[in-house]
């Protein structure tokens, strides 16, 4: 496997980032996090990514051209359902995907019963990020997967340590479906969806999350470029120096795990499930640690609102708290581990 981008993909990464620049600024986050107008800000954000055509990176074999758009939203902080329904519902949803909607994944806490009627849903799952706000949910149940409209599913949203992102307590109260809304697998094939899915989903956060802890740093060096003490600039401090090494060490570390992990889907290489729960064990610590020395690179200016920085702080550490942190990641590759030396 190529582990650097190729010319078409050094093109992408710049055009997203000159895209997501000029359209998702941080002042448009502050606003969103602040309450400020009248209309949810992120709907001609939302509508700008539908119209440029993100929306549709939905193969598998193009999942380095997804990580690259997932990187480049979690440094800027993005507020849109793009993350969830492209890492989490469209992978899936399958040909059930609208490229025109925003979906969610409901993984867990649902159970599915057969009536004369037809399906009937039952269950809550407390932490489904974009919920609240989805078009399409894709529900996995032991009886396989649903791909519903939300409409008589309660949604409540929940607060959350991320001002702008969205994550929703999805109940389901006898709710029913049709068996047309089953997607027609067999409870292998189901599985196997399922598995692979999550993959595309870890990888997804796991990038965010590098996108996050990038912006920690760029904010933290600009910082100490700018911040005179004793009459020199503070960078220049060794101390703030070895935080700035360490925090690029493990950002370098997550993003060549996460960019792995989405080489390995994109070739359907067997080692993507080890791979995948890699990437989040090394973002999951990547974001402690780059948390850490970029909030004490500010001092006290780190925990004012007025500045940006907490912004980014948040997306790193919310992404840690969804899909399982390092821990259990950690946990999951030894126990791969030891299942090889039998």
């Amino acid at each position: 496997m190529l582990l650097e981008f190729d010319s078409d993909q050094r093109l992408w990464q710049e055009t997203v980032r000159d895209a997501v620049g000029k359209q998702c600024p941080a002042s448009l986050v502050r606003g969103i996090a602040e309450g400020r107008g009248e209309e949810d800000a992120s709907i001609p954000l939302w509508q700008s990514y539908l119209d440029a055509g993100w929306t549709e990176l939905t193969d598998p074999q193009n999942a380095v051209e997804l990580a690259i758009v997932l990187e480049e939203l979690g440094r800027a902080t993005d507020p849109t359902p793009l993350l969830a329904t492209l890492s989490q519902f469209a992978p899936l949803a399958g040909d059930r995907y609208d490229a025109a909607k925003a979906g969610a994944a409901v993984y867990q806490g649902v159970s599915a019963n057969w009536s004369r009627e037809g399906w009937v849903l039952d269950g809550t799952d407390a932490f489904v990020l974009d919920g609240d706000r989805a078009e399409q949910l894709a529900v996995v149940t032991p009886a396989g997967v649903f791909v519903i409209e939300p409409g008589p599913v309660r949604t409540r949203r929940r607060d959350v340590f991320d001002p702008v992102l969205h994550v929703a307590e999805v109940t389901f109260d006898r709710v029913r479906v049709q068996e047309s809304d089953r997607l027609d697998l067999e409870p292998a094939a189901a599985l196997a969806l399922v598995e692979r899915s999550r993959h595309i989903a870890l990888m997804g956060m796991a990038i965010t999350m590098v996108g996050a802890c990038q912006r920690i740093l760029d904010l933290a060096l600009e910082h100490a470029k700018s911040r005179h003490q004793f009459g020199v600039p503070i960078g220049s401090f060794q101390a703030l120096q070895h935080k700035a090494t360490d925090m690029y060490v493990a950002i370098e570390r997550a993003r060549a795990l996460s960019y792995f992990a989405a080489l390995t889907i994109a070739a359907d290489d067997p080692r993507r499930r080890i791979a995948a729960a890699m990437a989040k064990a090394s973002a999951g610590e990547c974001q402690t640690l780059v948390f850490q020395h970029g909030l004490q690179t500010f001092g006290a200016m780190g925990f004012t609102w007025e500045n940006d920085l907490q912004f980014a702080l948040k997306r790193a550490k919310a992404g840690e708290l969804l899909l399982g942190g390092a821990a259990e990641h950690r946990a999951l590759i030894a126990e791969e581990f030891d299942a090889t030396r039998i």
